[in-house]
């Protein structure tokens, strides 16, 4: 049996705005995107109790989780407004991320990131793109549906 797999187009990066209920729409230009989910940790020996002198292992409570998005792409129109006023923000924004496979399976992640960064660049007899970061702000919930 085959891997049940998706392609570029179903990961959605969406961005909300402030309306009750908040409307989500995918900013135009991406060509690479990704979703990090870390989780930091704390170290602690556990000691032998039997054998005192023996090498102890480490044990790791997890202390904190976070989220990042970050992308790549072409300076959409379309879009730009909608990345400069997030960036500008000192609120964070809304965002919604979805990874929809074959057979309509979707996992959602919803809650709120501030853009941490944008930066457009170009070169010489190309076109101009922007990199995005984007960090979480609080928990994203997770469903799968």
């Amino acid at each position: 049996m085959q891997a049940s797999t998706t392609r570029f187009g179903k990961f959605l990066i969406k961005l909300g705005d402030d309306s009750d209920p908040i409307v989500y729409t995918s900013p135009c230009g991406f060509t690479q995107k990704s979703l990090t989910l870390s989780k930091e940790l704390a170290d602690v020996l556990i000691p032998d109790c039997d054998d005192p002198d023996a090498v102890a292992w480490i044990g790791r409570d997890a202390t904190s989780k976070s989220a990042s998005v970050s992308g790549e792409g072409v300076v959409a129109s379309e879009s730009l407004t909608t990345w400069l006023d997030a960036w500008e923000s000192t609120s964070s924004t809304p965002v919604k991320i979805e990874i929809e496979f074959t057979g309509g399976t979707t996992t959602t992640w919803t809650g709120y990131m501030h853009v941490s960064s944008l930066n457009p660049s170009a070169e010489q007899g190309g076109r101009v793109t922007m990199a995005i970061e984007m960090q979480s702000d609080g928990e994203l919930t997770r469903v799968t549906a």
